[in-house]
């Protein structure tokens, strides 16, 4: 008889040999997911038999994730500022270093206070967690959810109806700004590619070798998107534009903004790092 313990112990070891720094978490978390339970009850359950289908599905999930796939591909899904939302291949994972850019926009949006809709778009929106989550917290925001992938727009439209936002958020297919041109813009946010290209390759192989290149390839200096959306939103916002960056690039891009008529700050996050750029209209 294989008992939960029995595969908690096995899939850890599993994903020590294959060098996953959270082995121990990553199987809680997957046997959890199969069995319906939270950590404390699997604990509770260690002595539980293991049913022949759910060792099946278990040992799926755990070859997917030794392959160093995403946890929250392998999971379906991945929490961001307190909410669930639908991932899988070909979107890019929800990082928590984006909720600095929903909470800035947030501060950004209470003023001026009114009734007025508050027209946003989402430029590069994957999961749709931006858009979607500022809608969330701002009833005023109607949102464009926009990306050039089909397949991460996927995702954007399956989160929309989720969350339950189809009468106020839109998912658009193409690059950047495919907003029609007679629709208003009030905002422009982006969470672009920013990672140097020769870098991509050094990181974790969840990132370099699963998630899309399209949402990470920056160009040599990690900026070629910014140079690129900057002009085009500029025409278009019409109270102001706002960036998540890399670290060390917030000048940069707060100078790009400043260039095009809107005057830029830069905003840290949780660990002192320049991640949120925002620009009002001079």
């Amino acid at each position: 008889m294989i008992t939960l313990v029995d595969v908690l112990q096995r899939t850890t070891t599993f994903f020590e040999g294959r060098g996953i720094p959270s082995a121990r978490l990553d199987a809680q978390l997957l046997l959890g997911h199969v069995l319906g339970l939270d950590r404390v009850k699997l604990y509770l359950n260690f002595d539980r038999p293991m049913s022949e289908p759910e060792l099946e599905t278990i040992r799926g999930l755990v070859r997917r994730r030794g392959d160093r796939e995403p946890l929250a591909w392998v999971l379906g899904e991945k929490e961001f500022y307190g909410r669930d939302f639908v991932v899988g291949p070909g979107v890019l994972v929800p990082r928590p270093d984006t909720e600095t850019l929903v909470e800035r926009m947030k501060a950004e949006l209470a003023t001026p206070p009114g009734d007025e809709p508050i027209y946003v778009a989402d430029v590069g929106s994957g999961s749709g967690c931006i858009g979607i989550t500022l809608a969330l917290e701002e009833p005023r925001v109607r949102a464009y959810a926009i990306d050039a992938s089909p397949e991460a727009l996927e995702y954007t439209r399956r989160n929309i109806e989720k969350h339950g936002l189809k009468d106020r958020v839109a998912a658009l297919h193409g690059r950047d700004l495919a907003v029609p041109a007679a629709r208003r813009i009030d905002w422009v946010v982006s969470n672009p590619p920013y990672i140097p290209a020769a870098t991509i390759a050094e990181l974790a192989p969840e990132v370099s070798r699963h998630e899309p290149k399209l949402a990470l390839d920056g160009g040599a200096d990690g900026l070629d998107m910014y140079r690129r959306l900057v002009p085009a939103a500029a025409k278009r916002a019409t109270v102001g534009i706002a960036f998540e960056v890399g670290a060390g690039q917030g000048d940069a891009v707060a100078e790009l903004l400043t260039g095009v008529g809107f005057p830029a700050r830069v905003y840290p996050d949780l660990g002192g790092v320049g991640r949120v750029v925002v620009g009002r209209r001079a």
